[in-house]
């Protein structure tokens, strides 16, 4: 049985390492240790998403969830998808502005953790701010580039921003191109 600590940990780390856990094992179990109930709810989530069975039950002051990979059970894989990922804020979501900070980092830092990864995200009007100000994600967005998602910002919204010399990861473009992007994609996931 493989075994991960995910104690003290937020979404959406337990199930990016519970993912990471059960993709080392062709069969066999998964114990993860959480210590709240939304972690104990998206793990289980994700064991029906991948056809997996699972047991949760209260150890300590935490909540362990069991899931168990048998053969024959294999986890659907997207087909290839041309995927472009939008963003337009500094921010995910209306409402409390540290939350959606917050909301925003997790969201960038899970891109990086996905199996199917896009082929490009889009930043424009406040979401150039990720690819220059923003410490916070830039890493993330150096990672995914170098994974091979391009990265591109308009430039039209650096400028207007007066960010001209502050981009650090990706390139700048234009609006013909941020169309053409999203015109030719599979999919469209807009932040």
């Amino acid at each position: 049985m493989i075994e991960v600590n995910a104690v003290g940990l937020v979404c959406p780390v337990p199930v990016i390492m519970t993912k990471k856990a059960l993709n080392t094992i062709e069969e066999g179990e998964v114990s993860i240790l959480v210590d709240n109930e939304t972690s104990k709810e998206n793990l289980e989530k994700l064991a029906k998403e991948m056809g997996y069975s699972y047991v949760s039950s209260k150890k300590d002051e935490n909540i362990q969830v069991i899931i168990t990979k048998t053969l024959g059970e294999k986890e659907e894989k997207l087909e290839e998808e041309n995927i472009v990922v939008v963003i337009d804020s500094d921010e995910m979501g209306k409402g409390d502005r540290e939350l959606g900070e917050v909301l925003i980092k997790g969201f960038v830092y899970s891109l990086t953790e996905m199996e199917t990864l896009p082929k490009s995200i889009i930043l424009y009007n406040k979401g150039v701010f990720l690819a220059t100000k923003n410490e916070n994600t830039i890493e993330d967005l150096k990672k995914l580039e170098e994974m091979g998602v391009e990265i591109i910002s308009c430039g039209t919204c650096v400028n207007y921003y007066g960010l001209q010399d502050s981009l650090k990861v990706g390139t700048l473009t234009n609006m013909y191109t941020i169309l053409d992007r999203q015109m030719k994609a599979t999919k469209v996931v807009r932040v």
